[in-house]
């Protein structure tokens, strides 16, 4: 098919998609920039609050929008798919065959899924007890689950090799889990376990201390390098392969009746495969600039990029403006900046009611924004989490006002 060319080309239409465009757009006065996202989905969920849905503290439908109201005025939205780039001719194919030329490209298509990566997971997802809060289709059955146990069940909660979307993401569930469990009155009389693929509980060893204190207080064991292989739906049965330690290479199989399975996640085939990729298969950028080492004229942010941050929204909050103005920069001649910092949020759900916000830059370095104690727990931090954070998103992050607060990138460890 024809050829087509935007001025500036975005791929992906999630967080930092609609973002970029929104402030690009905000900035762009006269309307003087050409700027497309393709985006094939119809919908656009708010994955920040999948957690919460899966808790029965959130409803779905209030974590969608339709993708038609989110793309700013005058920006053209393509709805298809990437199926490769072409970066030395500076164009992209989609999956309708159509070829789309770019003067700046910007790369934020998130991560890839891959259920079919853990043996019977994508045939018994969604029944026989297994549930995933990292997906919109299969977040409620979490719940449904949940709120069907009785005394003596077995609720396994597990987490996948990173990367993943959220790593704090796993624990939120188990954690919100047992709470419910407690005021259900029958916590002591179920078994709620948590094994991870990692060696430990949070990459960021200041508050990976408190959460070890956390699960401890649920009374929930945590099993450490522990990968999920297998689910036998129909026998309820789930196998892991144990990846260090004296058990190293051995396998081991637990009952369940609720199985919570966070999927193997990586960048999608489309940019893994490409000239972009790194040898990690994300977008191969600048930690700092978030520009494309090779190719200069090309950005990348968010799930997709190859950076060693977190993969959250809250990094894509940070990362947006230092892409915008970069590429604005690029076109008027300016110089690069280096300004993101790695900065990455989760605001760890511990219980209802309860949320410790864990905020840090590279180096796993803590920089709260409020001027707490960020090893604690705090009902105002479930308020942020709840309510505060879904307003910045929908309110101001898509719609690309840069009015956030500052993360405190001076902040002294506490000593005690």
């Amino acid at each position: 098919m024809a050829a087509k060319h935007h001025q500036i080309l975005i791929v992906g239409g999630g967080a930092a998609g609609i973002t970029v465009a929104a402030r690009l757009r905000k900035l762009d006065h006269d309307h003087a920039l050409d700027i497309a996202v393709i985006e094939p989905s119809d919908s656009h969920y708010y994955q920040a609050a999948f957690t919460l849905v899966g808790g029965g503290a959130y409803d779905l439908e209030d974590t969608r929008r339709d993708t038609k109201d989110l793309i700013p005025d005058s920006v053209t939205w393509i709805k298809d798919a990437v199926t490769t780039f072409s970066p030395d001719t500076n164009t992209v194919t989609l999956a309708s065959g159509t070829t789309v030329s770019y003067s700046y490209l910007v790369v934020c298509a998130g991560l890839q899924i891959n259920w079919s990566a853990i043996k019977g997971l994508k045939e018994y997802i969604g029944r026989y007890g297994v549930c995933s809060n990292y997906s919109a289709g299969t977040v409620e059955y979490t719940f449904e689950l949940l709120k069907g146990l009785k005394p003596g069940a077995k609720a396994v909660f597990t987490q996948a090799p990173m990367p993943i979307k959220c790593p704090g993401a796993p624990q939120k569930a188990v954690y919100l889990a047992a709470d419910y469990l407690s005021k259900s009155g029958i916590r002591e009389h179920c078994d709620v376990r948590f094994l991870t693929a990692t060696p430990g509980i949070f990459g960021v060893p200041f508050y990976a201390k408190e959460l070890v204190k956390v699960a401890a207080r649920h009374k929930i064991p945590v099993s450490y390098n522990h990968t999920l292989v297998e689910i036998d739906g129909r026998k309820r049965k789930a196998t892991f392969n144990i990846t260090a330690g004296e058990q190293n290479g051995q396998t081991v199989t637990l009952d369940y009746d609720m199985l919570h399975v966070t999927p193997p996640q990586s960048a999608p085939d489309f940019i893994k495969g490409s000239p972009l990729a790194n040898a990690t298969g994300f977008v191969d950028v600048h930690a700092n600039s978030l520009q494309h080492l090779k190719y200069k004229n090309v950005f990348s942010l968010g799930d997709a990029a190859g950076t060693a941050n977190s993969k959250t929204a809250a990094a894509v909050r940070k990362q947006a403006p230092v892409v915008v103005r970069n590429l604005l920069h690029l076109i008027n001649g300016g110089a690069i900046e280096e300004a993101y910092d790695g900065y990455g949020a989760c605001p760890l759900t511990t219980g209802y009611g309860k949320v410790l916000m864990a905020e840090f830059i590279y180096g796993g370095k803590p920089t709260p924004t409020l001027p707490l104690d960020p090893r604690k727990e705090r009902y105002v931090n479930w308020w942020i989490k709840t309510t505060g954070l879904p307003l910045l998103y929908w309110d101001y992050m898509l719609k690309g006002n840069e009015t956030f607060p500052a993360h405190n990138t001076g902040y002294v460890e506490p000593t005690a």
